[in-house]
């Protein structure tokens, strides 16, 4: 396990210092924003705020902001910057391995074992690439592993701790509230209330925090189609259809298991519908497996072909499937399938490296690349206190992040003359803007007083 840790920082060391990009940059620049936020405006961890607010406080609440708030607290020792996020993750990383190798070790009494299945778990492409960038669901997934692995772990008195930390997970990130159902100990029947009652009283002590959490911040996620899952569905059934076999057949074996760690993955399911193996007939992971599976279903038109840090809750399952499966390798008697055991094994980092190479370019950083290339020179353009138009940007988020404002986003070129002056009333005093459409819309309403900048493509525009 030590030397997957030592090859994942070396193979992440030229990425620590780039600035945000690539594959779901609009949810690493939102994270980012909160952190900075904090660190500039307001230290309270009730008040995380974005930059695309108007005129208003800007003050969103979603997951608990733990995350967002401790790395803001480390820009008060160390200065602000993306280097001291990105450290923070990968030691937040080191926690999820460690979680990982800790679980398994719990469930197969196995040290060595273990640390394969951690190996294997190092080199999972998402893990991989969300590992050193600023997304809660890589901290909840720490919190979670390693809760698990403590209430599954020998010693009793760290259950409750477990169960603690598992509860923060969920305050984090929500769909981490099916770790709960590892609460159940392994051979008692989870629907016998004379034997487990205690369980359900401890799962509704612990649960109470999130509980709270999420009765106080989901009322205000209007239009948030995460809540409504396919309640409010507007996908075709045939569409739906589409993307359970994309995340079957292309996510689940490219991103979050590695192809070399296939033969892991599929030897480890054949031999435990085989075997029958009573470890996964416990009530614990029929209840995780269940519950991983409704949670999949009811949010599948959210996660889509794209939202692949959604399924972080299926890793203790994948590689618990996987470490099984690389024992049935290891303890074969034909010495060259043990030996195929150490090719994969040592071939999974250059595979994961392989499949996310293309990501962290700064030519291709998944939006407007003049954001990237001309940060500096957007950022002083106009004081950071002056609210600004800024656009197109879809997600209301990347393009705020880059210039370092708040004020109005707009995408699509959607924004007419009325919306423009309305938002010229509440207070926008400048216009970023990439779209020459918009920037006639503003002259013609008779907005625009001088350019006071051009870099590349984004032109900066003083309003009247």
């Amino acid at each position: 396990m030590i030397s997957g840790v030592v090859i994942t920082l070396l193979m992440h060391l030229p990425h620590f210092q780039k600035d945000l990009m690539s594959v779901h940059v609009w949810r690493q620049t939102q994270t980012q924003s909160n952190i900075d936020n904090f660190y500039e405006e307001d230290g309270n961890i009730l008040n995380p705020r974005r930059n695309n607010r108007g005129e208003e406080s800007g003050i969103f609440r979603m997951e608990f902001p733990l995350m967002q708030w401790l790395i803001a607290g480390l820009y008060s020792i160390t200065g602000q910057s993306i280097l001291v996020t990105r450290l923070f993750m990968f030691l937040t990383g080191l926690g999820c391995i460690w979680g990982m190798f800790a679980f398994l070790n719990a469930v197969f009494r196995d040290r060595q074992l273990a640390s394969l299945g951690a190996w294997a778990f190092c080199f999972s492409p998402a893990f991989y690439y969300y590992m050193i960038n600023p997304l809660p669901d890589v901290f909840a997934l720490a919190l979670g592993l390693n809760g698990i692995a403590l209430v599954w772990g020998e010693n009793g008195k760290l259950k409750y701790v477990g169960l603690g930390l598992i509860s923060l997970a969920t305050m984090c990130k929500l769909p981490f509230i099916l770790f709960m159902a590892f609460s159940l100990q392994q051979g008692k029947n989870f629907m016998d209330w004379k034997t487990n009652w205690r369980q359900w009283i401890l799962w509704g002590v612990f649960l109470i925090p999130p509980a709270l959490w999420y009765a106080f911040v989901v009322p205000a996620w209007k239009g948030n189609g995460i809540v409504q899952g396919l309640m409010d569905n507007q996908v075709p059934f045939q569409q739906l259809g589409d993307y359970f076999l994309h995340n079957l057949i292309s996510t689940v074996p490219e991103l979050l298991v590695n192809y070399a760690g296939m033969p892991f993955f599929l030897t480890g399911l054949f031999f435990i519908w085989k075997q029958k193996k009573r470890l996964i007939d416990s009530p614990a992971f029929l209840l995780f497996a269940s519950g991983l599976i409704a949670y999949f279903l009811f949010e599948l038109n959210m996660i889509a072909k794209v939202h692949d840090y959604y399924l972080f809750p299926f890793y203790p399952a994948l590689f618990l499937i996987i470490t099984y499966g690389v024992k049935q390798f290891r303890i074969s008697r034909l010495a060259w399938i043990r030996n195929i055991l150490w090719l994969l094994l040592f071939i999974l980092p250059l595979t994961a490296w392989l499949r996310m190479q293309t990501r962290w370019n700064p030519a291709s950083p998944g939006f407007n690349p003049d954001l990237l290339t001309y940060k500096e020179q957007l950022r002083t353009a106009v004081p950071d206190t002056a609210l600004c138009i800024a656009g197109n940007d879809e997600s209301g988020y990347i393009f705020f992040y880059y210039i370092h404002k708040k004020g109005w986003a707009f995408q699509k070129n959607e924004p007419l003359e009325d919306q423009l002056k309305t938002w010229h009333l509440k207070g926008a005093k400048y216009l970023y803007s990439d779209s020459e459409e918009i920037d006639e819309r503003a002259r013609r309403a008779g907005l625009i007083d001088t350019l006071i900048q051009k870099q590349g493509s984004i032109r900066v525009y003083k309003l009247r």
